[in-house]
């Protein structure tokens, strides 16, 4: 049981993750970017390539696996970020005023592109990433393992669990500590105040969807180190869990995000203890019903402005 719940645990801080980035596009434009997932996906093939050419290269021998992996995290972040501000200019901000339908829509037709096109240009097959290194297992392998009691406790889950609770901490902090963040916060509540008072409402809003897209790039590295492999439809399922989280949480709050991620992650996880695998896509869904039926808002709720 305690061994599931650590599982639970790192999953659902992948999760959570990615509901940050739901959430935050949420929060100022009330939309649901649905083509988030795939911007994870881009990234996790962003970090596999990389470090899979600096493997081959024979840079994880010299310089070690923990460098190349940071080289290889730094590298998807990029192309995800430019990925996340190129859809916000071309996909959404021309349909800003347009009625809510049309963005929604317009954010479907960009992930299916964004799935096809890679699909086209890796092909179907997985990518998987080089683990089965002399270098890799140094690090990573099962020699490195801790027991605690019961709990088996992964080199890998150590790097996730730590990774995901240093990002989840700085996006706060940013958020709630820096004048960017001042100004994000300010936008979601009014962007025609936000506007009138000097804040530029285009550039908070393309500096959120970059923001967002990069913490999907570091989630698609982390999925791509847990399960080996990055495919190009791997986004869909782990976008659809981490819009879950946000709605369980509270969609449009940063906590809820966090709180609903590691919940669904949990949740997942106990229910293949007891009920076995076969349904494993089907508990997140399940808890997510059970939960807005007592509270339609989500745990959190969102937060919302009054206006006057």
């Amino acid at each position: 049981m305690l061994q599931s719940l650590l599982t639970g645990l790192v999953q659902g801080s992948i999760y959570a993750i990615i509901a940050l980035g739901y959430t935050m596009v949420y929060g100022i434009l009330v939309l649901i970017n649905f083509a988030h997932g795939e911007v994870l996906m881009v990234g996790a093939y962003a970090s596999v390539l990389v470090y899979a050419a600096l493997t081959f290269a024979g840079t994880t021998a010299s310089l070690g696996v923990l460098p190349c992996l940071a080289v290889a995290l730094l590298a998807a972040m990029g192309v995800a970020g430019l990925y996340g501000f190129s859809l916000e200019r071309i996909a959404y901000r021309p349909l800003r005023h347009a009625p809510s339908l049309s963005p929604l829509i317009s954010a479907i037709g960009m992930s299916i592109f964004l799935q096809n096109y890679v699909r086209l240009a890796q092909g179907s097959a997985p990518v998987y990433f080089p683990a089965h290194t002399a270098e890799y297992g140094a690090v990573f392998g099962e020699t490195n393992n801790i027991q605690v009691g019961p709990v088996l406790v992964t080199p890998l889950d150590l790097f996730i669990l730590v990774l995901c609770l240093l990002l989840m901490a700085g996006l706060y902090a940013f958020v709630h500590r820096t004048r960017l963040g001042k100004a994000m916060r300010a936008t979601s509540m009014d962007k025609t105040m936000a506007g009138l008072v000097g804040i530029s409402v285009d550039r908070v809003i393309s500096v959120t969807f970059v923001i967002g897209s990069v913490l999907a790039a570091v989630a698609g590295m982390l999925l791509a180190l847990y399960t080996t492999q990055a495919k190009f439809d791997m986004g869909f399922m782990a976008g659809m869990k981490a819009f879950t989280a946000a709605v369980l949480g509270g969609i449009g709050n940063l906590r809820g995000a966090m709180l609903g991620g590691i919940l669904l992650g949990l949740a997942e996880s106990v229910g293949i203890q007891f009920l076995g695998a076969d349904y494993k896509e089907v508990y997140a869904f399940v808890v997510l019903l059970l939960v807005l039926v007592v509270r339609p808002r989500g745990i959190l709720g969102e937060r919302v402005a009054e206006k006057v």
